[in-house]
């Protein structure tokens, strides 16, 4: 439980403060459900409250969620807000993985410790063990396709990651007193979808949504990436837990009243549905705490009122090969020339796929077709406009991929694997630094070198743009964004 503060937490509850949305959760006693912080239910007395940092210890405790705030649409939270990275990476990982079937032991085993070690540390962090904060993730996943959509509770209990049926039913009439089918009944106005399946997720306001969809934009690849009517649409491959090549689309929208972004996906993806869910995230920066970079950066608006805004999002890749790719292909030419390049690359050696939306016809290559070109590669790629060092570049960037020699997961270390990117002939420090930023979750990343952060702080030298920037770690991505944002503003 959250330690000392019970009269503070209780403010921010009765408040509704979207600040700590996620953050921790409400247990109520006269009613045995557990809340969010924003719910909008009538305000339970203090003496009935519990706190507690996450939605796994107030099931534990024995509450049910709400079904009117519904904690899981709650935002998670980043990466460097843990004291205890390793803890926070493993609950990202459980997250990312609850519907794959790995167990504790492999998923220790990517973060390089062993599970006896991970259930100590995770325990003292969350007080209770990796295997039912697991079974929460699943839980909740579960009881957000019973709310909207209309699945089949079979291919429901299987996309949350469930081994069978009756299990699912069981341990779902345990924890919340009813089943999935009455769970349903209640949801009176159940949502009639078609075209693919629709989930939301939270996020702490403020959101840029548009400022995301204009960034989007400005770098989609041609055939792989649309951004039409206020929403961002793209392919998708990934590979299932049993290795089978998944193909499909998803489409990302904004509901600003509920706080959400929503998610439309093809049916098609319903077996890696929780892998899609947690890299929507990343792409869209959502376990971000914009007040407390906000608190760090604001200074900037020293140097120039409006320099930095408070809920600038971190843009960041859904398929970190192509991201790494197209960085490479963006040296020192223009944002749009580079998609141009991209664009050629998937139309020449990317995988077509059926989608019905229009804009939207292949998927990324992979390392493997990269590599599969053989060599030269610079005569093979010269014929796309791509100069013979990128080309050279890009088959060393797939090899050190496909021989796991690289990794851009949430088990890397981004200082770490910049140094090896670095090691790569055509990769310097700005593409290293750009790759971390946007594939890594990196928050500290600074561009010096970059033309739009000299432009926005002119006349100083890099040198002196790496002085100043050194208040603001360790969010200088983050600054790095607000300092292109500037641009467009003065537009």
């Amino acid at each position: 439980m959250l330690p000392n503060d019970h009269s503070g937490l209780y403010a921010a509850f009765k408040a509704k403060d979207a600040r700590f949305d996620g953050r921790f959760f409400v247990g109520v006693s006269s009613t045995g459900i557990y809340c969010r912080p924003v719910c909008r239910a009538k305000q339970p007395k203090a003496e009935n409250c519990t706190f507690f940092p996450t939605a796994a210890l107030a099931e534990q405790a024995g509450y049910r969620p709400c079904l009117l705030c519904r904690p899981e649409l709650a935002p998670g939270t980043s990466i460097t807000d843990a004291a205890n990275v390793l803890v926070r990476r493993a609950a990202r990982m459980l997250e990312k993985k609850c519907g794959s079937g790995q167990s504790l032991d492999e998923l220790a085993g990517r973060l390089g410790y062993t599970d006896r070690h991970l259930r100590r540390v995770f325990t003292a962090e969350y007080h209770v063990p990796p295997v039912q904060y697991l079974q929460t993730c699943r839980l909740l996943l579960a009881k957000n396709l019973l709310t909207d959509t209309n699945l089949p509770v079979l291919e429901v209990a299987m996309a949350a990651g469930f081994g069978s049926l009756r299990r699912f039913n069981d341990l779902f009439k345990t924890h919340y007193h009813l089943s999935p089918t009455m769970l349903r009944k209640k949801i009176s106005e159940g949502k009639k979808q078609s075209g693919g399946i629709t989930l939301a997720l939270g996020y702490r306001p403020p959101y840029p949504f548009e400022g995301m969809m204009n960034f989007f934009a400005a770098r989609a690849i041609p055939g792989v990436e649309v951004v039409s009517g206020g929403e961002y649409l793209r392919t998708v491959h990934l590979m299932s837990a049993d290795k089978k090549h998944i193909y499909g689309w998803f489409r990302v929208g904004h509901e600003l009243e509920k706080k959400v972004l929503t998610v439309t996906m093809s049916e098609t993806l319903l077996p890696v549905l929780p892998k899609v869910l947690a890299k929507v995230r990343h792409l869209f920066d959502l376990y971000c705490d914009p007040y407390a970079v906000y608190e760090t950066l604001k200074p900037m608006n020293n140097i120039r009122p409006g320099l930095c805004v408070l809920g600038t999002r971190l843009p960041g890749s859904f398929n970190a090969f192509e991201m790494a790719v197209r960085a490479v292909l963006g040296q020192q030419i223009t944002v749009k020339a580079a998609s141009t390049l991209a664009g050629r690359l998937v139309n020449a050696f990317g995988t077509p796929v059926r989608t019905g939306i229009e804009g939207l016809t292949h998927v990324f290559p992979t390392p493997k077709d990269i590599l599969a070109l053989g060599e030269p590669i610079e005569n093979i790629l010269g014929t796309l406009g791509i100069i013979a060092s990128r080309a050279r570049t890009i088959r060393e960037l797939a090899k050190a991929l496909e021989q796991r020699e690289i990794d851009f997961g949430l088990c890397a270390e981004p200082e770490v694997e910049m140094k090896k990117l670095l090691a790569i002939p055509g990769i310097g420090n700005w593409t290293a630094q750009y790759i971390a930023m946007r594939t890594m979750e990196w928050p500290d990343a600074f561009l010096e070198t970059d033309a739009g952060v000299k432009k926005a702080l002119a006349p100083h030298t890099s040198k002196q743009l790496l002085e100043m920037a050194e208040a603001w770690r360790p969010w200088r991505s983050y600054a790095t964004v607000n300092l292109w944002n500037s641009l467009n503003s003065q537009d």
